[in-house]
């Protein structure tokens, strides 16, 4: 185990959906090995969890501050290199900050942080500091993702003119229509969710992967959100025009009230000289459209494909990967990176990532509320 980096992790324990996701992805190159962290709120839950999983019962804290102090007390050898933060939108911040500021590398689930302030107050930070910070918008790990990616930096497409994602979710459907239920979902709870739900939840997915397989930033959007009910202060739908520039626009459709539908992410780039279409429903095929050729689909492991799209597949050709091994890539990203191995852009998505995604969360609330108005996205 001495080559292996050492991860604590700061929630996801009992039946969290993304707990599980990240302990299988840090183990998958064989690169981690979770030696702590804390679980559950609860101590005695906490500690049943930890034993669970492997873990002895002194690397197992009753909260994030108590852990920091003892892992700190260790010596360099032994104690936690990565932790990454698994738990509710509000605590983002400040567990993020105090890892920071103790030097500690971190692997943060999105929304980085619940408000722009915050994730600028982390940036400072992190820019004092030599460390890693990666926040996990996991379907950029992806193989295909990171193939279309590359194909548009090399001008496969050529230029680009329109873009155009949807997200489509129908969780929360049954939940908005229930009073009792929506008061009592964390993520239609400002407090813990931030100031939004959809936007903040799926949306920012949206926003991260447009920006990350472009290259370019968006410069201006308009939103139209949806908020269902006038007791809910939270959007649970929204539509989104946003312009990279005078000539090149696009929108992000977002709905967690999409009744029926599951995890519905498609990416759809067009370009002059031809487009690229990716479903996460079906990630391993890539479509490739054009004016004078048939349509292509390319898929992962072949060696047609980029050296980072190759490097990205576990697997021979024809066996299908998936959200575990998504994830995997960005964890083994911030494996590279600590390791001094990291060759590819977009390697893992960092906190300049999380930092563009709460930039953008706010400026799509602005633009709903100020009655549908572009607004720039800027520090400003």
């Amino acid at each position: 185990m001495k080559n292996k980096i050492r991860l604590g992790i700061l929630g996801g324990g009992g039946d969290s959906l993304i707990g599980i996701v990240h302990r299988i992805a840090s183990n998958m190159h064989d690169n981690y090995e979770i030696i702590g962290g804390v679980f559950n709120p609860n101590f005695s839950e906490n500690v049943k969890f930890g034993k669970e999983i492997g873990l002895n019962e002194n690397r197992i804290y009753q909260d994030y501050e108590k852990m920091i102090e003892e892992e700190l007390k260790l010596d360099k050898s032994e104690r936690m290199e990565v932790v990454s933060i698994l738990t509710p939108n509000f605590l983002h911040y400040p567990m993020a900050k105090k890892l920071l500021e103790n030097n500690f590398n971190v692997i943060c689930e999105k929304p980085m942080t619940t408000t722009f302030e915050e994730a600028l107050e982390l940036d400072q930070i992190y820019k004092s500091k030599k460390l890693t910070f990666a926040v996990t918008y996991t379907y950029t790990g992806y193989p295909m993702i990171r193939q279309m990616k590359e194909m548009i930096k090399e001008g496969v497409i050529g230029e680009i003119q329109r873009v155009d994602l949807q997200y489509y979710q129908g969780w929360i459907n049954p939940v908005i229509h229930n009073e009792n239920k929506r008061s009592q979902t964390w993520r239609l709870q400002p407090d813990k969710s931030g100031i939004s739900c959809c936007i903040g939840d799926i949306g920012t997915h949206a926003f991260d992967m447009l920006e990350y397989v472009t290259g370019m930033e968006v410069k201006e959007l308009l939103s139209d959100l949806n908020y269902l009910y006038d007791d809910n202060s939270m959007d649970v739908d929204g539509t989104i025009l946003v312009r990279f520039s005078d000539k090149i626009k696009g929108v992000i459709r977002t709905s967690q009230i999409a009744t029926g539908e599951e995890n519905s992410l498609k990416v759809s780039i067009y370009g002059r000289k031809g487009g690229l279409k990716w479903e996460q429903e079906n990630p391993n095929y890539l479509y490739h459209l054009s004016e004078s050729e048939p349509l292509k689909i390319l898929k992962p492991g072949h060696d047609y494909n980029s050296d980072f799209s190759r490097i990205s597949s576990k697997l021979p050709p024809g066996h299908p990967e998936g959200m575990f091994d998504s994830m995997a890539n960005i964890y083994n990203g911030v494996a590279r990176e600590i390791k001094g191995k990291k060759e590819f852009e977009g390697e893992y998505p960092t906190l300049n990532d999380g930092l563009r995604g709460m930039l953008f969360i706010e400026k799509a609330v602005e633009s709903h509320k100020n009655g549908n108005t572009w607004v720039k996205l800027n520090r400003n």
